[in-house]
């Protein structure tokens, strides 16, 4: 089967990058698989690097604004499209699905399209009536809350299948305890054994939560809050954040990792991890990666965070921008501080029953042959 992923982000692309990578190293060997992304972005970089995987530089502009780049891109789009006549294109968002249908126009053999939906944002509205009814072919959801939010919009009349995301359960595995404890004083200095280190790889934009956790510790009684520090991998935070939690006096308690090439070492040194997303997520590879590493992880009600957990063994819930709800789960996790090993090694084993990569990218690759048989 010839394959062409196509994702618009131009930098780093948070899951989608990693959801295309995972899927593009895994069946590179099986099959012909192109990845078309941006100059610049982390997908195109990483695609150059993997054995057996086309990486094609193709921008996809958006906005009115950038009618002339758009054009440009559809000419560069539509060419790849017509030399190398790929059986199926694997869209990732609204700006790559919107720009493969528009350079197909008019070519005479059209490859299957099967669309990924990535976050919680409403599919509504003529532009994605259009990609349904007139450029979809299958839907992949990445959880069961996606699914359920798609069935009442335009995608809801095509073939769609739940396909939770996966990773790579070799890579991302609990470290010995003297590699996590050299991880601790990476983060936490000298003397640091006794703080409960809580910590996200899920970045640092706004809707992630982050702040309320931040928020909940400034609620603490004075001796619990000492107790706690926060470690966060992303990019800078926004200055009004960093003022925040300054006028919390947390200053020296909430430490930035910055962006990592390799988020274990960061998460390796952590006792528990959190994802406290309100706002696009769906079911969060970096959930999914803290438990594969052992570690219990505290998340939001919101979207499809909740499936990744089982409440009091691998890690807890708590309603989405609740900082008081927070500060009470923070208080069990100090108070149940010698369980945390145990519900660290129940976060593994349900990583390794249900997040395994084979899993994830045969239940893919299933996808693809039904879409492709549909249209013989």
């Amino acid at each position: 089967m010839k394959i062409l992923y196509t994702n618009f982000h131009d930098c780093h692309g948070g899951g989608h990058t990693t959801y295309v990578l995972a899927l593009a190293r895994a069946l590179g060997g099986r099959h012909r698989v192109h990845v078309a992304a941006p100059p610049g972005s982390r997908l195109l970089a990483g695609a150059e690097g993997l054995e057996g995987v086309s990486a094609v530089p193709q921008p996809f502009p958006n906005g009115i604004r950038r009618l002339a780049a758009r054009r440009r891109a559809r000419a560069s789009l539509r060419a790849l499209l017509r030399e190398e006549r790929f059986d199926l294109v694997h869209v990732n968002g609204s700006a790559d699905h919107r720009l493969v249908l528009s350079a197909l126009r008019g070519l005479p053999v059209r490859p299957r399209i099967v669309f990924t939906k990535h976050n919680s944002k409403p599919a509504s509205g003529v532009g994605a009536w259009w990609r349904a009814r007139r450029g979809t072919d299958h839907v992949i959801a990445v959880c069961d809350d996606t699914r359920k939010r798609l069935l009442d919009t335009p995608y809801g009349r095509l073939p769609m299948d739940a396909v939770p995301n996966g990773v790579d359960l070799e890579r991302y595995r609990p470290w010995p305890d003297d590699a996590r404890c050299q991880a601790r004083r990476q983060w936490l200095g000298a003397g640091g054994d006794d703080v409960l280190l809580l910590g996200s790889n899920a970045g640092t934009i706004a809707y992630k939560g982050w702040m309320d956790l931040v928020e909940a510790l400034a609620l603490l009684p004075e001796v619990q809050r000492a107790r706690v520090s926060v470690l966060l991998a992303g990019e800078p935070p926004a200055d009004d954040a960093l003022a925040r939690i300054e006028a919390l006096e947390l200053g020296g308690q909430v430490r930035f990792a910055g962006l990592l090439d390799d988020i274990r070492p960061m998460v390796a040194a952590l006792d528990a991890g959190f994802v406290l997303s309100w706002d696009v997520e769906t079911i969060s590879f970096a959930c999914r990666e803290m438990m594969a590493m052992g570690k219990p992880v505290l998340v939001s009600d919101y979207a499809g965070l909740p499936e990744n957990i089982e409440p009091g063994v691998d890690g807890w819930v708590v309603p989405a921008r609740s900082p008081p709800r927070v500060a009470d789960a923070i208080l069990q996790l100090l108070d149940a501080r010698d369980r945390l090993p145990a519900m660290g090694a129940a976060a593994r084993a349900h990583a390794e029953r249900a997040f395994g990569i084979e899993r994830f990218v045969d239940a893919t690759e299933a996808v693809y042959y039904r879409a492709v048989a549909a249209g013989a």
